[in-house]
């Protein structure tokens, strides 16, 4: 026989209060109700996205975001690099 126990995470939640145009917050209630949702959630859902950090990118996705170089399918870099800088630095 197995049981199974339905446990819910309940956070405690704080009253908080705003001041806003009444015009303003008559346009967000219809918002939120055409959202099926209420102007706590969407207040409380705006300020998560201050709050939560960032996901942290590993080194290898940062490295390939980065531009690629124009480089030519073939060819020596080393002989290239000699000849455009030959003029200025005289070799």
């Amino acid at each position: 026989m197995r049981i199974f126990v339905a446990v819910e995470n309940k956070t405690m939640k704080a009253r908080v209060n705003l001041t806003i145009e009444e015009g303003l917050l008559e346009k967000v209630k219809s918002y939120a109700a055409s959202r099926k949702s209420s102007v706590s959630e969407l207040v409380e859902n705006y300020f998560r996205t201050f709050v939560q950090a960032p996901p942290h990118k590993s080194i290898v996705a940062i490295i390939e975001e980065l531009p690629k170089p124009d480089l030519p399918a073939e060819g020596d870099l080393k002989k290239q690099y000699m000849e455009e800088n030959a003029g200025k630095y005289g070799f």
